[in-house]
């Protein structure tokens, strides 16, 4: 039976966290943050959670709730009498103390400079963490001097680290350009090391190097696209797809071709699409990329996604759901049967929302088993089954079979047809709690989608107790956003409130931390639970509007409400509200 993870009475982890709070209460920077406004109580807990789940300082926990990196430098530079010191003048050749791993290091945001006559001189963005500036002394046994650097420019620092040489890669088009495309020879190789020389042919040198840049620049989708005059490579990201390089056209069908024996597909079929998966090493990580390879007009385009498990943060803190849709979610998942469905387009971060819902619930003393297509993260302690329809083993398959399995719950990829519906619902009728996804606009939309399948409202109405619909957008960088001057007319059009009206909003501008003015995406969620008088609505098949109208009675924001919060908030701007949400 699933635990409520709401229930904290006598929890030794709520203690800790409790006397975690206490000492951020004695740090100086916290106090000065909140007695000019900076940060709020509410910010803090948020931060508190963050560095007891994920082990940031307390720098990296207000920045990653988008807590304004300048702010919080001008307020430390007031307080501490640190020296300062410019990041910008640091070698990057010189060698480092490794007295703490890059991903602590990270964590913490804090740089060894240099270790010299006993005394190791630091950079950090809180010369107040008493907890860190004595973790070093007692790793290094020397006398650590901090030196007070721009949070910016640490997180800079980090980001720059195991960076691609694009200039190289432009040195490979050259080099492709002067010789003849020569056929591919087949290969077994299971993983393949980007940074490896060995292989001197540019065009895997070449590929090896697009596929790292992707992963530094934390793309998620890559696409290779032959055009009749040209042949262009464009990455997504932050969800929106940008031109990054256009190599010569005549090797479109040797780029093609490696990408497909890196993938173990059939180079010489041109004809039918193809599906693979690529499993690379860069720096001792091991990343999946799906493949899918299309034939067009002009060649095959190669759509590649990367699946990096690491990449994938599952803290509900950091998804940017609010505290009634967190407690509504709770309360879901806390239940022993019954059905959770989260909705929204391709892209919009639905399998983080359920992989995140997953990790709450999973438990030694849980049985939890998953369909999907195909497996993007692997879960320890979960059983992930990746369907494939090609051998019989599609959604309704895998159902089946998890039923004579003894699951407490049960995840489905998606639900497509009649039958895979019938039978989650069966499952979520007899003692079990079914996770799904659907494809539809908004939250109401999805029941009466459900009922568009065929599926009886009675079975709607007694098994479904949450709908989720997201979106994702991109996020202002917190280092140069700016405000700016909107028509309240257009806002109030848009569906801002007299009170939201009188906050500032905020645009994008753009600088060495971020791309275009943003970085990073927020989630924008419609958290809504089913209520009984929505329960006696669908058996009543009333329409979505219907639906939708008694949820905003009953407090349930919208995509579009959310994403207005959002922008109240500074989180993102009003292009992107426009962008990803509908009236």
């Amino acid at each position: 039976m699933a635990i409520n993870p709401t229930q904290t009475d006598a929890n030794p982890s709520t203690q800790s966290q409790s006397l975690t709070m206490m000492r951020l209460m004695q740090n100086n920077l916290v106090r000065a943050l909140l007695a000019k406004s900076i940060i709020t109580k509410e910010h803090l807990d948020r931060a508190d959670t963050l560095m007891q789940a994920e082990k940031y300082s307390l720098v990296k926990a207000l920045l990653t709730l988008n807590i304004s990196a300048n702010e919080i430098y001008k307020v430390t530079q007031e307080l501490s009498n640190a020296p300062r010191f410019d990041m910008r003048a640091f070698d990057a050749s010189t060698k480092l103390p490794d007295f703490l791993t890059t991903e602590e290091m990270e964590k913490k945001l804090v740089f060894p400079l240099r270790l010299r006559n006993g005394i190791l001189y630091v950079a950090v963005a809180d010369p107040f963490d008493a907890r860190m500036l004595e973790t070093l002394r007692f790793k290094s046994r020397a006398i650590i001097e901090p030196i007070l650097v721009a949070p910016s420019q640490l997180v800079a620092q980090f980001q720059s680290q195991g960076g691609v040489n694009r200039e190289k890669l432009q040195s490979l088009f050259n080099q492709m350009e002067k010789e003849k495309p020569a056929e591919q020879e087949s290969e077994t190789a299971v993983t393949f090391d980007l940074l490896s020389e060995a292989d001197s042919s540019p065009i895997v040198r070449f590929i090896n190097g697009v596929l790292a840049d992707a992963i530094t620049r934390g793309v998620s989708d890559l696409h290779f696209e032959p055009y009749e005059h040209s042949y262009r490579i464009r990455f997504r990201i932050d969800g929106v797809l940008q031109e990054v390089y256009s190599p010569p056209e005549a090797f479109r069908d040797q780029i093609a071709a490696r990408i497909k024996v890196m993938s173990q597909l059939d180079i010489t079929e041109k004809r039918v699409p193809q599906d693979g998966r690529i499993k690379v090493s860069l720096k001792g990580k091991i990343i999946d990329f799906r493949i899918s390879v299309c034939p067009t007009l002009w060649g095959e385009k190669v759509v590649m996604r990367i699946l990096d498990s690491s990449a994938a943060n599952l803290n509900i803190e950091i998804l940017g759901f609010t505290d009634i849709q967190k407690k509504n979610i709770f309360d879901a998942i806390a239940k022993p049967q019954g059905m959770i469905l989260v909705t929204g387009p391709t892209g919009s971060g639905k399998t983080v929302t359920l992989y995140t819902c997953l990790g709450i619930l999973n438990k030694p003393t849980t049985n939890i088993s998953t369909a999907e297509d195909p497996v993007e993260i692997n879960l320890e302690g979960i059983n992930q089954v990746p369907v494939n329809p090609r051998v019989g083993l599609d959604f309704a398959a895998a159902l089946k079979s998890f039923l004579r399995q003894d699951p407490d719950i049960i995840m489905v990829g998606e639900i497509r047809d009649l039958e895979t519906a019938d039978i989650a619902i069966k499952a979520a009728q007899t003692g079990h709690l079914v996770l799904s996804t659907l494809h539809t606009n908004s939250a109401p939309e999805t029941l009466t989608r459900l009922i568009n399948m065929g599926v009886e409202t009675f079975n709607i109405a007694s098994t479904v107790h949450l709908i989720i619909a997201q979106r994702l957008g991109r996020r202002l960088c917190s280092y140069c956003k700016e405000p700016v001057r909107i028509d309240p007319r257009t806002l109030e059009g848009l569906g801002f409130t007299s009170m939201q009206l009188t906050g500032e909003i905020f645009g994008p501008v753009g600088c060495d931390m971020c791309n275009k003015g943003y970085k990073g995406r927020v989630g924008i969620y419609e958290v809504m639970p089913i209520s009984d008088t929505m329960e006696r609505m669908i058996l009543d098949k009333a329409s979505a509007v219907d639906i939708a109208d008694q949820a905003e009675l009953e407090g349930v924001d919208s995509i579009r409400k959310s994403a207005i919060k959002a922008v109240v908030a500074g989180v993102t701007s009003i292009d992107e509200l426009l962008r990803v949400t509908t009236d």
